[in-house]
């Protein structure tokens, strides 16, 4: 932390959010900047929840025109869900909102998370996710001079997999001239500013909350996608948790419990991160290509 900044904290996204800004910039003086920074993540979690009916998100998802008007953030997130799976290979699916509210996942998640030893002993075999073979995102354009969306009738987006990422780098265009700046979005973290003032990001362990590395950034982002922070048992008592293999709609068991990502931006990081847990422990590197880190369901993990 910088030895003088403004700091707001505050519960958003359904956890703690953080914003640090040092010196004065256009967004005004620092303390200035950090309360800009509050109002516009508190106003975006309010327009892009799909758990509030009258969310921008929720009324595009309800519309069955084919052809929306959208506000230009919401057109920037459609694009960085598209960005995300085509960089995935289908992984990253903005697209299974049915399949999330049939896994159990259909409203504000308030419930502690289950036992990380105890919902991998009842996991199923693991098995690297696949794409789905509907794919539907391919479906889905963009105009961005009309300010529109076209998807087929009845498509839904689901705003978890990227919409933190894609909050903190628009935030990081605000605040880029400032000193310095971070943002941290429940662990998924943008950071930057003009002086190059280094932060501590530490990576926590998700067996037992002990910190596995910590990497020093002036610059970019982490994000951070884990199996058990959403976690649940399903209808069935089967256990369960908001990280989808579109091939199947079921959540995934890859062998990855967590994947830490480093990024040159938000957007990227989220979808490495996903990626990587994902794809299960077959090319890590080649996945996480900045660096960043991997937890094993071992307890084991790599720092990259």
């Amino acid at each position: 932390m910088a030895a003088s900044e403004a700091i707001e904290t505050f519960p958003c996204f359904g956890s703690t959010v953080g914003v640090y800004v040092v010196g004065r910039g256009p967004a005004g003086d620092q303390a200035k900047a950090a309360s800009l920074a509050k109002r516009r993540l508190l106003e975006w979690h309010r327009q892009f929840s799909r758990f509030e009916p009258g969310s921008e998100l929720s009324q595009l998802n309800s519309d069955q025109r084919q052809t929306v008007a959208v506000s230009p953030v919401m057109a920037r997130l459609i694009e960085a869900t598209l960005e995300a799976a085509q960089t995935s290979g289908g992984l990253v699916d903005g697209t299974l909102v049915g399949e999330l509210e049939e896994a159990g996942y259909a409203s504000h998640f308030d419930a502690a998370p289950l036992n990380l030893v105890e919902t991998l002993r009842r996991a199923p075999v693991r098995a690297p996710a696949g794409p789905s073979p509907r794919s539907r995102w391919r479906e889905v354009s963009i105009d961005p001079v009309a300010g529109t969306v076209t998807r087929p009738a009845g498509l839904r987006f689901d705003s978890g997999g990227i919409a933190k990422g894609l909050f903190g780098d628009i935030l990081a265009g605000i605040l880029s001239l400032h000193e310095g700046f971070a943002v941290d979005s429940g662990g998924d973290v943008r950071l930057g500013g003009a002086a190059g003032i280094a932060r501590a990001v530490q990576v926590a362990n998700p067996f037992d909350g002990s910190i596995l590395h910590s990497f020093q950034l002036a610059a970019g982002a982490v994000a951070t996608s884990a199996i058990s922070n959403r976690s649940w048992l399903d209808a069935d008592g089967r256990p369960a948790h908001h990280l989808l293999d579109p091939a199947t709609g079921r959540p995934a068991f890859t062998g990855i419990v967590q994947a830490t990502a480093i990024a040159p931006n938000g957007v990227i990081a989220e979808t490495l991160a996903k990626t990587a847990v994902l794809r299960g422990p077959g090319d890590c590197a080649g996945t996480l290509r900045y660096g960043g880190v991997v937890v094993y369901d071992d307890r084991s993990f790599d720092v990259l």
